[in-house]
């Protein structure tokens, strides 16, 4: 096989939550140009997600779009089976979407950390219980999680958003070791300061943008294109021997 078949996912089918934009989309359309038939994803019926979905199908034709609010277990589990019901089967997951609420740690209500440990790690876990079974039965399957570099840098203003992605790396690492043997891959991919509409805002004050770039090694904010190799390795044959690893696109921000 050669280098180039490794990541040939021709005859794969993925779902990408949280799709319609930023990496989510970047991803989902990555995995087309290899090959994919891909479900994207969003909370509600958009004109962002029917465009990314109007760009799948340009290279996979059967692509399609689900959706629901990931706000909600049974939304969780809904999302995963619509997908399989839609593409037939479902060989790679890739649990991007979060919620991600900024104030100071003292004033972050009950209400406000469950909603984002929901999002952000219950619903994970949901999606996984739905899409495993049959990537046991057919013993291949790629799931990835989109983690954050707070997980090894908390912000301070983010307290349940970084707990959260902690917990589902820690998860990660626990379902890699339970699922390898029907050889499955479970990983985490790690973004660091990434140019997507969640950032935008607050790095258009240059003084705190600045501020920022002197605490990254490699001095520039990402894209979200920068995700997608990393993430065509973990979801193909190529990484069929990576498992269990947190593997962070983050121009070197989470080094101690």
């Amino acid at each position: 096989m050669s280098h180039h078949d490794l990541f040939d996912l021709s005859g794969r089918t993925a779902l990408v939550t949280g799709s319609s934009r930023g990496i989510g989309r970047a991803l989902a359309l990555g995995l087309t140009e290899c090959g994919a038939t891909v479900a994207v994803h969003g909370t509600k019926a958009s004109k962002a997600l029917d465009e990314t979905l109007a760009a799948a199908r340009k290279l996979s034709p059967q692509s399609c779009a689900v959706i629901g609010d990931l706000g909600s277990s049974a939304a969780a589990t809904k999302v995963v089976t619509d997908a399989i019901a839609a593409l037939g089967k479902l060989d790679i997951l890739i649990a991007n979407a979060s919620m991600q609420i900024r104030k100071p740690w003292a004033s972050v209500t009950q209400d406000e950390a469950e909603q984002q440990m929901q999002v952000n790690f219950h619903a994970t876990l949901r999606m996984i219980h739905a899409a495993a079974p049959g990537m046991q039965a057919r013993k291949w399957g790629r799931i990835l999680t989109i983690g954050s570099v707070q997980q090894a840098r908390p912000h301070p203003d983010m307290i349940v958003y970084a707990a959260s992605k902690a917990a589902q790396e820690n998860m990660v690492r626990n379902l890699a070791k339970q699922l390898g043997p029907d050889s499955i891959t479970v990983n985490n991919l790690a973004p660091g300061v990434i140019l997507t509409d969640r950032n935008t805002e607050v790095l258009a004050d240059e003084t705190y943008a600045e501020r920022v770039r002197q605490i990254i090694p490699l001095r520039s904010f990402g894209e979200s294109t920068d995700c997608v190799g990393a993430a065509l390795l973990l979801c193909s044959d190529a990484g069929r021997y990576i498992t269990g690893v947190d593997l962070l696109v983050d121009g070197g921000m989470g080094l101690p």
